[in-house]
């Protein structure tokens, strides 16, 4: 079946590099046949009734590896033509839906992977040549009987096919926004690109649905009425898709359990998996998990920063660095672990030269590096709090921060050693900074320079704040990567004692975190250290102890 209007139908089998190509079915294949695999197939069915309707024109936007391109294959793969899409979808949700057997493999399909680009590539005419020349030289092959002007533009074609054949086309664009990020690209050319995606795509009859996915939301661009028909849909301003982007809680689940059922010898806990890699939100109220994160970490076995495996875009400071005098008082604070008000605006996001601290803000929750709830941005999971860390500790311009994160391994070693000489100054030398967060008003700013001060910590040990622990919570436990080495539990008093502090770790029994289950091994055999850390706003002095838990 083609197009959904009246006239002569005609089924169009040619398979070519960008009609009815044979890469989304592969593509898909390849993830459906992974272990970790998880089923988001009914996303179809919020495509399906717009077909050949006004509102056809969809704009997903996420960031990496969130699973976009997974999904703008799986598209494909389910409406395109002459492939046997009953050997994917047939055990898939998609399956038990009216929509399935009318409209499975019955569309033809345009599918367009705008970050696929040829060897040595170095300018913007040739690149987009290249998928305009692709496309006229597949309609060539498919319609033989049509006689083309080899001159006529891809969309005079499309148009020209459509009025002999009434065959209509499903385009299917991935990575939409990678030309912005192409080096050789000038501010001319990106005018130039959205004109041709206009000219190809807006209010022509021969689109019978648009499916576009990229990092970048469209609205800065089209400031005027380029892009104007599509509804762009991020993980911030809109909860229709949610669901499909990301990992669910009950999804995260069913691939631990299937972990646990294909693994040896597992070493990661379903909590590991929720403190790395949980913790964005989405405008529909849903905690979502990084998709990539959570497959890679279950397949290697092993949790680690997989966000760091890709692209410059990635980097905190290619942000931060826009405006350090103004988001570095907010980065100690974002990096304890509290929330920071921001009026997020989804269309700063797509440029580079960022001005103000919500336009970074902006883009840094469109890349994914925090997460936005409420009003609020901040570091979703251990993840990207590592990547936070890197950066406080490798940039100088970040000025009191960097130094603070340099002194943090003389703090780490002195806690180990009980020197609290060594302990009370380095506090002393991060109270005497500017920065107003470090007024010690509350426990909040003596917690904020406690995580700045003990920052080296994190390469060795998984630190969690208010952890549940024996009796209550306790403010900071370092639990130890190599369960042989001293552990700590750090509580912090303000206008009292460290000795206080120490006992209140002591009556609250916070130890027990470290002793495992009755009757089991002790997963930590090292020493446990309390560690009381007290400011006293009159003297302004502060007073350490360590001790050795029994």
């Amino acid at each position: 079946m083609s197009g959904m209007g009246i006239g002569l139908e005609r089924n169009v089998v040619h398979m070519g590099f960008y009609l009815n190509s044979v890469f989304p079915f592969a593509g898909y294949q390849e993830m459906e046949s992974d272990v970790y695999f998880v089923d988001k197939s009914l996303l179809v069915c919020e495509l399906v009734p717009a077909l050949g309707k006004r509102n056809r024109y969809f704009c997903i936007t996420r960031p990496r590896r969130f699973g976009k391109s997974v999904m703008a294959n799986m598209v494909g793969a389910f409406f395109e033509i002459d492939v046997d899409g009953r050997s994917l979808f047939a055990d898939l949700a998609i399956a038990k839906e009216d929509i399935y057997e009318k409209h499975l493999n019955k569309h033809n399909v345009i599918y367009i992977d705008f970050s696929k680009i040829p060897e040595k590539l170095d300018d913007y005419q040739s690149y987009i040549d290249r998928i305009s020349d692709g496309i006229k030289q597949d309609f060539l092959q498919a319609y033989p009987e049509l006689k083309f002007d080899k001159d006529m533009a891809v969309w005079d074609i499309l148009f020209y096919v459509f009025q002999k054949t009434n065959d209509k086309f499903i385009f299917v664009m991935d990575e939409w926004d990678a030309v912005f990020q192409l080096p050789f690209v000038t501010e001319d050319n990106k005018k130039e690109y959205l004109l041709f995606l206009k000219t190809l795509l807006k209010d022509q009859v021969y689109v019978e649905l648009a499916y576009m996915t990229g990092v970048l939301p469209i609205a800065k661009y089209s400031d005027g009425s380029e892009l104007n028909m599509f509804v762009e849909y991020s993980m911030a301003t809109r909860a229709k898709f949610s669901e499909y982007f990301g990992f669910l809680d009950s999804e995260v689940d069913k691939l631990y359990e299937t972990y646990l059922s294909v693994e040896q010898k597992p070493k990661i806990t379903r909590e590991d998996l929720r403190i790395w890699y949980d913790g964005y939100f989405t405008k529909s109220g849903n905690r979502i998990y990084n998709p990539r994160s959570v497959v890679c970490a279950l397949t290697d076995n092993e949790l680690a920063n997989y966000w760091t495996s890709s692209g410059t875009y990635d980097s905190v400071f290619t942000y931060i660095k826009n405006n350090v005098a103004e988001v570095r008082e907010d980065l100690p604070l974002l990096f304890a672990g509290e929330t920071v008000r921001s009026d997020i605006q989804e269309y700063a996001a797509t440029a580079m030269q960022l001005n103000t601290k919500d336009e970074i803000y902006s883009a840094m929750v469109v890349y994914g590096l925090l997460t936005y709830e409420n009003g609020c941005v901040s570091i979703p999971n251990k993840e990207l709090k590592d990547s936070f860390a890197n950066t406080m500790k490798k940039e100088k311009s970040l000025g009191y921060i960097y130094n603070l994160a340099r002194e943090s391994i003389k703090m780490v070693n002195a806690t180990l050693a009980g020197d609290i000489k060594t302990m009370a100054e380095i506090l002393k030398f991060a109270h005497d900074t500017e920065s107003p967060i470090f007024s010690y008003n509350s426990e909040i700013e003596l917690s904020t320079v406690v995580n700045l001060v003990y920052l080296a910590a994190r390469n060795e040990y998984r630190v969690e704040r208010e952890d549940k622990a024996g009796e209550g919570y306790v403010d900071f436990i370092f639990y130890p990567e190599c369960k042989s080495a001293d552990a700590f539990i750090l509580e912090l008093k303000i206008d009292s004692t460290p000795e206080e502090a120490i006992q209140q770790i002591r009556d609250k029994n916070y130890v027990l975190r470290f002793k495992g289950k009755l009757g089991e091994k002790p997963k930590y055999t090292g020493k446990v250290l309390a560690v009381g850390i007290s400011y006293d706003k009159k003297t302004k002095v502060h007073s350490c102890k360590v001790e050795i838990l029994e």
